[in-house]
């Protein structure tokens, strides 16, 4: 056997056994669970329905319909045809669908042609293409508070900056 393998380690002559399938399972489960993926994009795609809350470190992409609140540490894109019924908490976000709730953007907010906002909005910046929709209040600048940080959303903010917006175009 030496001439064709030219490999000189020592096999043992009882191997161990290859690992069962709920091991192998088991390791991917926890290889995922351990390591942070960072530009991962979530997508809810058309004709999904999602109710309940959504929670990512990264960017969440919806196309579908979202009925609670939306959680993402880097955006939220909502497409065109894209809706979200509750809150939405998070870095950037870029809107293009419906959303009927509040939006706190920690940095920017940019509202697309085909967008239309129910609701508060609180964020650094803010674009408004011509032909987007808003009505609710706006506050633009620093937020006292880092809404993706702190969770609990039901702590009382002041409102003393408010002003009740509604801006567009046709309806």
């Amino acid at each position: 056997m030496a001439i064709f393998n030219r490999d000189n380690r020592q096999v043992p002559e009882n191997p161990p056994p290859p690992p069962t399938v709920e091991k192998r399972i088991m390791a991917k489960e926890t290889d995922i669970q351990s390591q942070p993926r960072e530009g991962v994009v979530s997508i809810i795609g058309p004709g999904m329905r999602v109710v309940g809350d959504c929670d990512t470190d990264g960017t969440l992409r919806v196309e579908g319909i979202v009925e609670g609140t939306v959680r993402a540490g880097k955006a939220v894109v909502v497409g065109k045809d894209g809706a979200i019924q509750g809150d939405i908490i998070t870095q950037d976000a870029i809107i293009g669908g419906k959303v009927n709730g509040k939006v706190l953007a920690e940095s920017r907010l940019e509202l697309q042609a085909t967008a239309i906002v129910e609701g508060e909005i609180r964020a650094r910046r803010i674009k408004l293409d011509e032909g987007g929709r808003l009505n609710g209040n706006v506050h633009i600048g620093e937020l006292k508070t880092t809404p993706s940080l702190s969770r609990d959303t039901t702590k009382k903010e002041s409102s003393s900056s408010s002003a009740p917006a509604a801006v567009g175009a046709g309806g």
